[in-house]
């Protein structure tokens, strides 16, 4: 539910609990989390976690293990009824973690076993490179289009002890609403991913080449395209099942510009420091959303899985249109 209006009222013996608005089981409810002491986070998810159990929701808490220990620790013996996982082993890929969230969504929901699920989920900034950092901004915006009209209300923590003032600040942009303690109240700086403001939208930089960038034209002989994939990922270093993963993803893409991008294409690979770089650019014909492939496929039709599997596959994906052509940028870590 974006959106999404919290009440509270006292619990026994705990915090005031959030209760969820009226009708809001059925939408996104998408909310940020700053916080500067191991006491504001836990003010904010305990009574989150308490009321979703009282409710019968099913409860996840993805984050540090050090705000496992507080949590598993402040929830006592109802802590066993929380599923906790680390946030380093489920923030590794944009595509793949949302992917993961909506596994999770509908393992939980799709029969009857519970209305709605709630979500903690912290995302991983450190160790991130300034690309990392823009491309998880904008997986956290694409969450409001690509969890809708699911049964989901996710909180989503920053830690300003341990975060740039940018990640920070982003928190702000990409959450309808910012809790503080059991409460929540609208963010005045969100940006919404779909209005049609291009907010979002960002041009792909230039990419510093580790030696000599290979190219192929190609157009209906996909046969070519995966050939010179395969070929090229293996001689930039990059083998084996990551080299597979690419030359799916680049054949999905170089597949989606033929039948929708007049035909023909061109694909160039390079390595750039610790990533394997391919841009599949075609013709287009209209603009592409920049979260194109966040968004499930309809499983009642047969198209849509493309990007959606891209992203599952490929670490980074990027989506622009520029010039009359789109480009979408492929990055697998060595």
């Amino acid at each position: 539910m974006t959106g999404a209006t919290a009440r509270h009222t006292p619990g026994p013996g705990s915090a005031a609990r959030h209760t969820p608005g009226p009708g809001s089981a059925a939408h996104l409810a998408h909310q940020g989390l700053i916080y500067g002491t191991d006491e504001e986070f836990l003010s904010a998810t305990v009574p989150f976690c308490l009321d979703g159990l009282e409710q019968d929701d099913a409860v996840l808490a993805v984050t540090t293990a050090a705000n496992i220990g507080l949590l598993r620790g402040a929830l006592g013996g109802t802590a066993e009824q929380v599923e906790f996982v680390d946030a380093d082993d489920w923030y590794r890929a944009p595509g793949r973690t949302l992917g993961a969230y909506h596994r999770y969504v509908d393992r939980h929901t799709a029969d009857g076993a519970h209305a709605r699920v709630r979500v903690i989920g912290e995302p991983v900034w450190h160790g991130r490179d300034r690309l990392e950092t823009a491309e998880w901004t904008r997986y956290e915006a694409a969450i409001n289009v690509a969890f809708a009209d699911c049964p989901a209300w996710i909180v989503c923590p920053y830690d300003t002890r341990a975060l740039p003032a940018d990640v920070v600040a982003g928190a702000r942009h990409t959450h309808p609403e910012l809790v503080a303690g059991p409460a929540a109240h609208p963010s005045d700086h969100y940006t919404p991913p779909d209005t049609g403001r291009r907010s979002w939208e960002r041009r792909l930089a230039p990419v510093a080449v580790d030696g000599r960038e290979a190219v192929l034209d190609f157009a209906a002989d996909l046969s070519e395209v995966r050939a010179f994939v395969a070929e090229t990922a293996g001689a930039l270093g990059l083998s084996g099942e990551r080299a597979g993963h690419l030359v799916f993803a680049a054949n999905e893409v170089a597949t989606n510009a033929v039948r929708h991008g007049g035909g023909h294409g061109r694909i160039s690979l390079r390595r750039a420091g610790r990533r394997i770089v391919c841009d599949v650019a075609n013709p287009a014909r209209g603009g592409v959303e920049w979260y194109t492939g966040y968004l499930p496929p309809d499983r009642t039709r047969g198209r849509g899985h493309g990007l959606w599997t891209v992203r599952q596959l490929c670490d980074l994906v990027e989506i622009d249109t520029d010039g009359g052509v789109t480009t979408v940028r492929l990055h697998l870590d060595l």
